[in-house]
């Protein structure tokens, strides 16, 4: 199908996507790393989190080549997880946080969807690492917004992925929340897994992320924090209205 690089857990070309007649996407060209945080950042409306939707065809792109380790989606699926953005959930649907976990493993259940008892042992260790046992049979409904967004991070662990797509993951969360999501996601890429996340707060791209992919509606810069995360690309990517405060900038 294509000769984007099987060593990249997502490598995308010429990725254009639209809504209507407005451009959400345009020729976007990325190869986001192995075993690495990656964030993606950008202003709002910027095709963030179009970008993952167009990858796993939750939307549809109208040009480009989507690989995950260089081979279709339909290929690669049980090797992807994805956490979407906890907004678009509808957290009154009647299940326990343990049934919203052990979701993730239905695609190791078996034809017959049974998970047995050694899954759930694991679909409760899951919640362990992200600290929510004592909630296994708690309403979805009833948790707060930091505890929704470690159910559905247990949920992407559950799967057993080898690369993690998160939308948003520290949206709207407490400081505690934000800290145990980034302790699991530096536990996934010392495993050796991917992480790639749509990102928003600026101040912690540098302290949580090792590569950093700026976007625009098209692609502004790509690269490791170290050299890709600059002034000037910050400049470019959010059309000069950042302020001046320091970011954990890399040296031009």
């Amino acid at each position: 199908m294509t000769d984007l690089p099987a060593q990249s857990p997502l490598s995308l070309r010429g990725l254009s996507v639209t809504y209507g007649d407005k451009p959400a996407l345009s020729v976007v060209d990325a190869r986001f790393p192995h075993a690495a945080l990656s964030a993606i950042i950008g202003p709002n409306g910027a095709g963030k989190s179009t970008l993952l939707k167009a990858s796993l065809g939750i939307v549809q792109h109208l040009s480009g080549e989507i690989a995950f380790f260089g081979q279709p989606l339909a290929a690669a699926r049980s090797r992807v997880a994805y956490v979407p953005q906890r907004a678009s959930v509808d957290w009154d649907f009647p299940t326990t946080v343990l049934d919203v976990v052990q979701m993730g493993q239905y695609r190791r259940a078996g034809l017959w969807g049974r998970l047995s008892a050694g899954l759930r042992a694991q679909a409760l260790e899951c919640l362990d690492r992200v600290g929510m046992t004592d909630f296994a049979t708690r309403q979805i409904g009833q948790l707060s917004g930091g505890q929704q967004q470690r159910v559905f991070l247990a949920r992407a662990l559950a799967q057993e992925a080898e690369l993690y797509l998160l939308d948003e993951p520290f949206a709207g969360v407490d400081a505690a929340t934000e800290r145990a999501i980034v302790d699991v996601l530096r536990e996934l890429r010392a495993a050796g897994k991917s992480v790639i996340a749509v990102h928003h707060d600026l101040s912690t791209v540098a302290e949580y992320f090792d590569h950093v992919f700026l976007v625009n509606v098209s692609r502004i810069a790509e690269g490791p924090v170290a050299t890709a995360f600059t002034p000037a690309n910050l400049h470019a990517t959010y059309g000069g209205r950042l302020g001046t405060a320091p970011f954990g900038l890399a040296a031009e």
